[in-house]
């Protein structure tokens, strides 16, 4: 069982501020990448997922690939040159993970506010002065620099055409109309994201590599009691949720590609890993967790199965007779404008656990947590009252996670739990076929 308590103190382990202590300069950027997305309106709380996962992914694909042109220890994902062994490790870094985001920040959807895009970009300009102005000038930083640039566009050169400019919002989106079927959500008369699973992968062959088998029938027994599970668990008012229960909702509310890369550079902390390690470690994880949203929403619009939201609505309509409508019944959580099935939450909770099993070679690792999403500022991370959630193992934190929208009202337990595995293969795909050892 978990256990959680309310601290008043700063765990640096826990956090994802701009420059820790312990970081070298790949997880640094690991985390300013997670700062910048936050001061650009993309997280805490899922905002635009899709194209902050797709921004980590980028970014790490160049930092590795600037790496492995200095000394060659994994395959490059793209870039396959050479630079001089003295070239500057931390310049190359740097300069890659900002032409990376600085363009990225530019192009994101009309969604996201101009006001949010500059202080997004203005995050990224500032760590890198200040990165910049650690490293002594000379040929090794100018080296550093030069690579860093031409490792950030290659990489974006090979996705500039990979589909990610589809729109977001789709308000013609047709609903369906039999049982089971996905409507809108009250109040959000649109689709969000439906073109997302056309997107080219980064590790996948395609968004559809992995689909699940389809969702439960709704006059099904299994159907009834996922039915009644979030029913009971997932109400806004009236729920029979623990405390605790509750505290896991919110806990795990928060954009999976922000808190696992936070959990990340927490276990890696633990470990003697270098720069390039580090690289491909992080490259991994962020190839999983953007393909985790690519395949599930592809799973999602092939099968545009409802929403508990709509099932419980309009549960006199399903021809099950274990199931009952409630008029009034809403859930914990808004429920999101696309489909149930499956979770892309627990999806990418899935790879990422999977990631870290096969990096660090075990999946009984245990450490502790916070996250940027429990209802008040001072029970979030860093805050006066900041919670924190501990594991033992990867496994238990992606159960957690994929629970935790039972408890928010808005997955099927099918969902989650198909959305588990079907991210588990996504991250065995990544591990297994992409950045290996250049021996």
């Amino acid at each position: 069982m978990n256990k959680y308590l309310f601290s008043s103190f700063s765990i640096s382990l826990s956090l994802g501020g701009s420059h820790l202590a312990w970081a070298d300069a790949v997880t640094d950027w690991n985390a300013n990448a997670g700062k910048a997305a936050i001061a650009a309106c993309l997280a805490p709380a899922p905002q635009d997922t899709f194209h902050e996962s797709r921004m980590y992914a980028i970014m790490h694909i160049a930092i590795h690939d600037a790496l492995n042109a200095i000394a060659r220890r994994f395959r490059p994902y793209v870039l396959d040159t050479r630079v001089p062994s003295w070239t500057s490790a931390d310049a190359a870094v740097a300069t890659a993970a900002h032409d990376v985001m600085v363009p990225l920040l530019g192009q994101l959807p009309a969604i996201i506010s101009p006001t949010c895009i500059a202080a997004g970009i203005a995050s990224v300009e500032a760590d890198y002065a200040a990165a910049l102005g650690m490293i002594q000038a000379g040929p090794a930083k100018t080296q550093g620099t030069m690579i860093g640039h031409v490792a950030a566009v290659a990489v974006l050169n090979l996705r500039a055409a990979d589909g990610a400019d589809t729109p977001l919002l789709d308000f013609n989106y047709p609903e369906g109309t039999k049982p089971g079927e996905w409507r809108f959500t009250p109040g959000l008369p649109f689709a969000a994201a439906p073109g997302w699973g056309q997107v080219t992968p980064f590790a996948l062959k395609e968004g559809a590599q992995f689909r699940p088998g389809p969702p439960y029938a709704v006059t099904s027994q299994r159907y009834a009691a996922d039915f009644n599970e979030v029913k009971a668990f997932g109400a806004k008012i009236g729920s029979i949720r623990t405390e605790e229960q509750t505290q896991i909702g919110h806990f795990w509310a928060e954009s999976s590609p922000l808190g696992w890369n936070r959990i990340a550079r927490t276990v890696a902390a633990k470990i003697n890993l270098d720069s390039w390690q580090h690289a491909r470690l992080f490259g991994l994880l962020n190839f999983a967790l953007a393909d985790g949203y690519i395949g599930s929403f592809e799973t999602k619009y092939y099968y545009k199965f409802w929403r508990p939201l709509t099932a419980i609505l309009l549960a006199d309509t399903d021809g099950n007779r274990v199931t009952t409508a409630d008029p009034n019944w809403e859930s914990l959580d808004v429920t999101p404008p696309f489909p149930d099935y499956d979770s892309a939450h627990a999806v990418d909770g899935g790879a990422a656990a999977e990631v870290l099993r096969q990096m660090f070679k075990t999946d009984r690792v245990s450490f502790t947590a916070c996250s940027y999403t429990l209802p008040l500022p001072e029970e979030q991370c860093g805050g006066a009252k900041q919670v924190l959630r501990s594991f033992e193992s990867f496994s238990q934190a992606a159960a957690e996670n994929a629970v935790s929208r039972i408890y928010l009202g808005i997955h099927f337990r099918k969902a989650v739990e198909e959305g588990v595995e079907h991210g588990r293969k996504i991250g065995a795909r990544a591990v297994e076929h992409f950045l290996q050892s250049a021996d």
